[in-house]
């Protein structure tokens, strides 16, 4: 059996994080991981939303991998990740991070 690629997070884009963060976290049982004016990380059982402004991240889905070096040259977030963002065949916004 392969080994399946893990999701790190999924970004939606919201003009108010603060407010998003309180609606997620009124609905859904959550972990409040990080928040600022720009983005927060929000922890689930099984997965981590991000909740991202309209101009510093797209609206994406994250991957996990080993070996960031391997798809590119990577970037690296203000927390210390290093990332690069890919479009798959439609267009949807990718993003590889490796953690370590």
């Amino acid at each position: 059996m392969k080994k399946l690629s893990p999701v790190d997070h999924i970004a939606l884009q919201t003009r108010d994080i603060k407010s998003t963060v309180n609606w997620y976290s009124n609905n859904f049982e959550c972990d409040i991981v990080f928040e600022d004016d720009t983005w927060a990380l929000l922890k689930f059982q099984n997965i981590n939303v991000a909740l991202v402004s309209p101009n510093e991240h797209p609206p994406h889905i994250a991957f996990r991998v080993n070996n960031i070096f391997e798809h590119g040259k990577p970037s690296t977030h203000r927390d210390g990740i290093s990332y690069i963002y890919k479009e798959d065949n439609f267009g949807n916004v990718i993003e590889l991070v490796e953690k370590n």
